[in-house]
């Protein structure tokens, strides 16, 4: 009786994970991350945010799972850009907006360039660079205020005086003031330092620098470097007493080289990376976060009147259309890469245009699959938890209504989308 009793009980509370609710995805072809080659009808069996295991076959549901059929579908591990920024998008006015948003308004606009890019299938991305807004709304998402994907942010960019990232850019001389480290702009080792322990204060997720000239900056220089060795290493040596990673945004060669030698984890961008610059990506393993979509992008807008201020428009036409071949010359050369699109630049919800134009420069569609699942994963230090679809990892999982082996296009209508078990789109 007693016995009875018991098993009861732990009927009703939910205790017995034989009677739990499992879903069942009967996955019509499976790209799991990790295999270059896709595989046929199979069962990923998912118990609350977690993969629990793969079987061969369909199979059938127990009395209490949910079965949900993409036997027509191509089944991937949740999309991962590691270039976004969440907290605007671009506009003709993109630089009144400056002057005329205050952080509330960003922030309830946010939510919507969050939602429309966990829809398009980017269930993990790294926001790299805002006002710090971007960390509230990782927050809320993660809070379950919000949809959105995950996020790793950095909340604010470091740069130095009058460099990419420092915000009083292009302002009236009375407006200008000396933003310092607390506003992510720094001179000397010391300052550097303090801005990455702020930002560690600010709970950011990560560091990013800007260790050239880039080109929506309200300054002339696109590509020279801007920060000293010094200042560079001091970033990366106590970003790593805070286990931080760095990503460096560079177009130029020479602050390329210095930020890799310092020790960065990514190179954003890389727009004019010579022989050097590759030889160096190898020697110590970086990565590299191409954003050919951003290059298509200014350069697009810069030949409408108006779109961008003057100071501009010749870094737009001048970078914008090398990205693409940068990125080419980069994957030949055995380069590590990892998706990345710098959306906000562009409109949130289409990065996976960037698939058509990695596929257009010479990577396999594969590759450019595993660079926005394992590779991306690997560069987050997040490789255990996300990136593919095996057991034990995370159940992000999206899904495609053709192969994308054969039309890599079919990314840009992403039918099936779950985070952390959760279905925000499809059945």
């Amino acid at each position: 009786m007693k016995k009875n009793l018991l098993t009861a009980l732990a009927l009703l509370l939910g205790f017995l994970p034989s009677f739990a609710q499992q879903t069942l995805l009967h996955c019509g072809t499976l790209i799991d991350g990790l295999q270059n080659t896709p595989a046929s009808q199979v069962t990923v069996v998912v118990n609350g945010n977690k993969i629990v295991r793969l079987d061969k076959g369909y199979t059938a549901p127990g009395p209490n799972d949910k079965v949900i059929d993409l036997k027509n579908k191509t089944v991937m591990p949740g999309l991962m850009d590691m270039h976004v920024h969440l907290e605007g998008e671009t506009s003709k006015d993109g630089t009144l907006k400056r002057f005329t948003l205050n952080p509330t308004d960003m922030a309830f606009e946010s939510t919507r360039y969050a939602r429309n890019t966990l829809l398009a299938g980017f269930t993990t991305v790294r926001d790299l660079g805002g006002s710090g807004v971007n960390i509230s709304l990782r927050n809320a998402i993660n809070k379950g205020i919000v949809t959105g994907p995950r996020i790793f942010t950095c909340g604010k960019s470091i740069a130095t005086t009058g460099g990419h990232a420092d915000p009083t850019n292009g302002f009236r001389k009375d407006m200008q003031g000396d933003p310092g480290p607390a506003e992510g702009v720094i001179n000397g080792p010391d300052e550097a330092r303090k801005a990455v322990r702020q930002r560690y204060k600010d709970g950011s997720d990560l560091i990013k620098i800007t260790a050239t000239g880039g080109v929506l900056s309200l300054a002339k220089d696109g590509s020279g470097p801007q920060f000293t060795e010094e200042e560079l290493k001091a970033i990366v040596e106590t970003a790593r007493d805070y286990g931080f990673k760095v990503a460096a945004h560079a177009h130029g060669a020479e602050g390329m080289k210095r930020a890799i030698r310092a020790g960065v984890t990514s190179i954003e961008h890389g727009t004019y990376m010579d022989d050097e610059a590759i030889a160096l990506f190898k020697k110590f393993g970086a990565y590299y976060v191409p954003t050919i979509l951003a290059g298509r992008t200014v350069a697009d807008s810069a030949k409408v009147p108006g779109y961008y201020a003057p100071v501009v428009v010749p870094k737009a036409l001048a970078v914008g259309p090398l990205i693409q071949g940068t990125f080419a010359k980069a994957y030949k050369a055995g380069v590590k890469i990892a998706f990345g699109t710098d959306s906000g630049v562009s409109v949130h919800g289409r990065n996976a245009l960037e698939f058509e134009f990695m596929v257009e420069a010479g990577m396999p569609a594969m590759a450019a699959i595993q660079s926005a699942t394992i590779v991306a994963a690997e560069l987050l230090g997040m490789k255990d938890q996300l990136g593919s679809i095996e057991a034990g990892k995370l159940a992000d999982i999206v899904a495609v209504d053709e192969n994308p082996l054969q039309n890599i296009k079919t990314f840009r209508n992403v039918s099936f989308v779950m985070k952390d078990g959760v279905v925000y789109k499809g059945q």
